[in-house]
C-alpha cells in the first residue's frame, strides 16, 4: 500500500509541473512579486506564494520547496511588510508548500489547522523522503529540512487582524489532502484556496486521503463568498468564476465515472476511457494525467 501511495504522490507532483507547461518555474522566482488587490500580493512559481499585508503584520501563505525557496519568500515578505509582525500559514502539508519554513526568522508565528498538523506529524517525513527522490533539484532543496512545531493551531477557523485587513483562515474538511486550509481576505474579497480552486488544472488526488465528495462539498461552500480575486496554489491567477468552473469539471468527471461503474466497467478501463474523453471535451485544461486518480476515488466512494 505504501508503494502505491508513493507512486501516486510522485505522479501528482509531476502532473502539477506538466500542467503549468514546459516553461513553468520549477521553484519560487526571486523579485517576482505581483500585486493582486489592495492588501494581497503573490509570486507565481512552484508553488504560488501569497502575501497579505496589513499595517501591523504580514501573513505569508506557503513557503516553497525547502530552505532556498523559503529564503526567497522571506525576502519578499520583508520588502512588502509595513508592520513588525510576521505570520506563516500553509495550505497543506506537501513539501513544496510547507518545507521552506526553516528559512523564516524565529519570531515568525506559524499557524495551521489541527487536521493539517496531525497529517504533517504522521506523513511529513515520509513525503519529504518521497520528494527528495523525485529529482536532483528537489533532493538539494529539501536537504536537512527540519519542521517547526506551530505556534497556533485551530480546529475550524481563525481570524487574523493584520491592521486594516483581516485574513480568515479556515478548514472545511478533506479534499486534496486531509488538512487543506483556505484563506479569505477582507476587505479585498480575495480567496487563497490552496489546490482546491485552480485555473483549468485537473484536481490532483494523489492517494486514498483525497476525496471527490469532500472537494465538491468545499466548492459548494466557497461559491457564496463570490471572491473578486483568486490566488491558487498552482497555475494562473483568476477571479471567482474559477470556483464554478472547477466544480462543473469535477462534477462532470464524477458523473461520467459513476455511469461507467454502474455499467460494470473496470476501474482501470474507466480511468483510460475518461482520460481520453476529457482530453477531447476539455482541450484547454492543461493536462489530463490526474483524471485517472479522480476516477479511482469516484469508484472507491461510490455506494
Amino acid at each position: 500500500m505504501l508503494r502505491s501511495v508513493k507512486w501516486l504522490c510522485l505522479l501528482g507532483s509531476a502532473n502539477l509541473l506538466l500542467a503549468q507547461g514546459p516553461n513553468a518555474p520549477q521553484s519560487v522566482p526571486e523579485n517576482a512579486v505581483v500585486r493582486v488587490s489592495d492588501h494581497v500580493h503573490a509570486i507565481i512559481g512552484f508553488p504560488n506564494i501569497a502575501f497579505v499585508v496589513g499595517s501591523r503584520g504580514t501573513l505569508v501563505v506557503d513557503t516553497g520547496m525547502g530552505v532556498p525557496n523559503g529564503a526567497i519568500v522571506v525576502r519578499a515578505a520583508e520588502k512588502l511588510a509595513k508592520g513588525p509582525n510576521l505570520y506563516l500559514t500553509t495550505t497543506h502539508f506537501h513539501p513544496e508548500h510547507a518545507a521552506g519554513e526553516q528559512a523564516f526568522p524565529a519570531r515568525t508565528v506559524i499557524i495551521r489547522p489541527a487536521a493539517q498538523q496531525q497529517e504533517l506529524e504522521k506523513h511529513g517525513e515520509e513525503f519529504l523522503q518521497m520528494f527528495r527522490g523525485f529529482s536532483p533539484q528537489f533532493k538539494q532543496e529539501l536537504k536537512d529540512v527540519k519542521l517547526r512545531t506551530p505556534d497556533l493551531v485551530f480546529d475550524r477557523e481563525l481570524k487574523l487582524d493584520l491592521g486594516g485587513v483581516t485574513a480568515r483562515l479556515f478548514w472545511l474538511g478533506a479534499a486534496h489532502t486531509l488538512g487543506d486550509e483556505l484563506i479569505f481576505v477582507d476587505p479585498d474579497s480575495t480567496l487563497i484556496p490552496g489546490d482546491i480552486v485552480q485555473n483549468k488544472i485537473v484536481p490532483n488526488m494523489p492517494n486514498a486521503d483525497a476525496t471527490v465528495k469532500g472537494w465538491l462539498s468545499i466548492l459548494d461552500q466557497l461559491e457564496p463568498l463570490k471572491p473578486r480575486f483568486v490566488v491558487p496554489d498552482h497555475g494562473a491567477l483568476g477571479d471567482g468564476s474559477l470556483i464554478g468552473k472547477e466544480r462543473a469539471f469535477l462534477l462532470d468527471l464524477q458523473t461520467r465515472a459513476l455511469a461507467l461503474k454502474r455499467q460494470g466497467t473496470s476501474e482501470d478501463e474507466a480511468a483510460k476511457m475518461v482520460t481520453a474523453e476529457f482530453k477531447t471535451k476539455y482541450p484547454d485544461w492543461q493536462t489530463m494525467g490526474p483524471v485517472a486518480n479522480v476516477v479511482r476515488r469516484v469508484y472507491a466512494e461510490a455506494p
